[in-house]
């Protein structure tokens, strides 16, 4: 959180709080001390959330919120400030999945995936930064992308397309933050595989957004579904971000192993050849 080593005392607000690695940042970042303001599209999962928290005597308020609609992510950021004054980290960590081809999906898999995984990102960042960049104060902004936004994964196209951009925004935030002096950092979090609800994010998909599935797309969310039970806790992905902030690395892995995969993409591009994917399941 800039040069700040203590969470305690500070207030978070971390989106897609009501499963996975959100819930975990939750409870993290409680653990640390920290007020919490917790978001989620899905009511009842919030509310489990916001129970959890409680019962650990953490301070903390909760608000329905679906990141694709810029004015509820606007009232979210209006709602944590009023609650609490401040807020000196913000996670935008909701994410959707949507598998298939690139050339069998319809314009709608890239409409949805994108309204939430970008525009989610890009909401929040217009939502937040500019009232934590005013209250001068160390703080940090996390995206929560994927090994997706590094590597390209077959059968993943609008999801993969979607993590690629939120990292790119990620670090054009934190370039024109030390460009403009701010005392604000950023961190993209970039997860492997993962124990989450992610593969059936379809269930939250908007009815004017809705698309017929396609069996590539019904192959790889299976998949997901049967290998995210084989994934890490989300309370390692949520200690990965913990660590990052203290450390104010703007790359966080959670898994170790996809260094080497990083560190030969240039030289297997520069070769003309298609850069290898890690296995990521």
């Amino acid at each position: 959180m800039g040069n700040v080593r203590d969470f305690a005392g500070r207030t978070a607000v971390v989106t897609g709080a009501g499963s996975g690695i959100g819930r975990a940042l939750a409870l993290r970042f409680a653990a640390e001390g920290m007020r919490v303001v917790a978001a989620d599209v899905e009511e009842d999962a919030l509310d489990e959330t916001l129970e959890l928290l409680d019962k650990r005597g953490a301070e903390a308020a909760a608000k329905v919120t679906d990141v694709g609609d810029e004015a509820q992510v606007f009232a979210l950021a209006d709602f944590a400030y009023a609650q609490y004054d401040a807020v000196h980290v913000l996670c935008n960590n909701a994410g959707v999945f949507s598998g298939g081809v690139i050339w069998g999906r319809p314009p709608a898999d890239l409409e949805w995936t994108l309204r939430v995984n970008l525009w989610g990102v890009m909401h929040g960042i217009r939502a937040f930064v500019p009232r934590m960049i005013a209250q001068d104060s160390e703080g940090h902004i996390v995206t929560t992308s994927s090994a997706a936004g590094l590597f390209v994964p077959a059968y993943s196209a609008a999801y993969t397309i979607s993590k690629f951009a939120s990292y790119a925004a990620t670090e054009t935030l934190a370039h024109d933050l030390a460009a403009s002096g701010s005392k604000l950092k950023a961190t993209v979090l970039c997860p492997g595989n993962v124990n989450t609800a992610l593969p059936g994010s379809a269930r939250n998909r908007p009815a004017e957004l809705a698309a017929e599935s396609s069996p590539d797309a019904e192959f790889l969310e299976l998949a997901l579904g049967e290998t995210a039970g084989r994934g890490i806790d989300p309370a390692l992905a949520a200690e990965t971000v913990v660590e990052a902030i203290r450390d104010e690395r703007f790359l966080a892995l959670t898994h170790p192993e996809y260094a080497e995969y990083l560190l030969a993409r240039p030289a297997e591009q520069l070769s003309g050849a298609v850069p290898r994917t890690p296995p990521l399941g």
